[in-house]
């Protein structure tokens, strides 16, 4: 059963009202019986659709109820399809959604809708970069959370340390083209990089998945916690104020000014994991920034430039 397919019947019976399955058939390009599947799925995934038998029946939404896809407004139907036209262009799934989410649109929305779908191209790769790709192993991994079925995984955090585990995925995170899977173990809730997951191996038992978890807001635990731990070495400096968009592009949130000083340079407070790592990255600027705290970083800057020294003396 596809979830473009069902969103699509949904669309369709908000536009036209009624629907047979015969007509459902006919839109969609599927068979007439995979159509009256799709519509009894529906109605027994508690959406408000009922069948009515004899002449003039057909399937409709009870009470013309609306869902959340249905009723679009001209403005909210172009901005669905600004998002989902990206995904069109390098995924087929995704293009057949979309021809038939375009076909099951009011007719004064669909020009609109298919200018707005082919509006944006998202190329993810930065310049020099070959790109990462999507996983192959993200659609067993969505195939399991939608169906809640438990998941062994055989997961590398490092080359030698490989472990596995039967794990309840709960949900899937693209951040930046890296993939997170956000899963129950034993253990409570554990996020694995997709991309270190070796092995996967889907399974027919049910997943447990707590009742009030919402999938935004785990991943917003935990990206607080990794950027507590990628901010747990703070360093005070001054830089240049012309160069400050350079200085934050190297440590993103975690660089902020704190006064702009009359000698053309500013005060800013930059953050990373370790005095080192503060370190590389402001040994490159050389004597146009200065480090005025904490002695770590001054000190693994001095090392730095010793080595340096005596490497092209």
């Amino acid at each position: 059963m596809r979830a473009d397919r069902l969103v699509a019947t949904l669309l369709l019976m908000q536009s036209r009202g009624r629907v047979t399955a015969a007509q459902v058939a006919a839109e969609l390009e599927v068979s007439v019986a995979t159509a009256r599947r799709d519509l009894e799925a529906l109605s027994a995934a508690g959406v408000p659709v009922y069948p009515r038998q004899g002449r003039g029946g057909g399937w409709s939404l009870v009470g013309g109820a609306r869902t959340d896809l249905s009723g679009l407004s001209a403005p909210e139907a172009q901005a669905l399809f600004l998002l989902v036209g990206p995904a069109a262009a390098v995924s087929g799934e995704a293009k057949a959604a979309l021809r038939k989410l375009v076909r099951a649109l009011p007719r004064g929305f669909r020009a609109a809708a298919e200018a707005a779908a082919s509006a944006t191209v998202i190329d993810s790769a930065g310049w020099g970069d070959q790109g990462r790709g999507r996983p192959a192993v993200v659609d067993v991994l969505q195939s399991a959370v939608v169906r809640r079925r438990k998941v062994r995984i055989t997961y590398a955090k490092h080359a030698r340390d490989r472990s596995e585990r039967l794990v309840d995925p709960w949900g899937l995170v693209d951040k930046d083209d890296v993939w997170y899977l956000v899963a129950g173990t034993d253990e409570g809730r554990r996020t694995f990089r997709v991309d270190r997951i070796v092995e996967t191996g889907p399974t027919d038992e049910p997943a447990e998945r707590p009742d009030d978890f919402v999938l935004a807001a785990a991943w917003e635990e935990v990206v607080g916690e990794v950027e507590r731990k990628r901010s747990r070495t703070a360093a005070v400096v001054l830089a240049p104020t012309r160069h400050l968009s350079v200085l934050r592009s190297h440590f993103g949130r975690h660089c902020h000014v704190e006064e702009d000083l009359a000698d053309g340079r500013s005060r800013v407070r930059v953050a990373a994991p370790t005095p080192l790592d503060i370190a590389r990255d402001l040994a490159g600027w050389g004597a146009a920034v200065e480090v005025l705290e904490p002695a770590s970083v001054r000190a693994e800057l001095r090392r730095i430039g010793t080595e340096l020294a005596e490497r092209y003396a």
